[in-house]
């Protein structure tokens, strides 16, 4: 089992930057790639970016692409998603998520484990 904490929400004004981190703790061997999703108010469940467990295969929603930047620890334990030139249409909740699999994915439903989330609210 692999439990997934998130942190660095908050309310940020437009043009703004935001961190958020997770942690995974747990079995070594089940925490693969990681990524993070986002759920605005009202919507579905999207893909925001994603990073394998080597950290050589990264991929991003092509509405954030040149804004965020996914981020992990060489141990494979963290990971981190830099938010810059923050959006009103990025306020959603923003949540963690891992696989034991090691190349990364897009699609919510191959990722094994989940966190909580951790909601992001920018406003114009």
């Amino acid at each position: 089992q692999v439990q997934l904490v998130e942190s660095g929400g908050g309310m940020v004004q437009a043009g703004e930057s935001l961190t958020l981190s997770c942690k995974a703790s747990g079995r070594d061997d089940s925490i693969g790639a990681m990524a993070w999703f986002r759920q605005a108010p009202g919507k579905e469940r999207e893909f925001v970016a994603a990073m394998s467990w080597s950290g050589r295969g990264v991929y991003y929603a092509p509405p954030v692409e040149g804004r965020f930047t996914i981020t992990r620890r060489s141990v494979h334990d963290m990971v981190w998603l830099e938010m810059y030139d923050l959006k009103p249409e990025d306020t959603a909740d923003y949540t963690c998520a891992t696989r034991e699999l090691r190349q990364a994915s897009t699609i919510a439903r191959e990722y094994d484990y989940w966190g909580q989330g951790t909601l992001v609210t920018v406003s114009s």
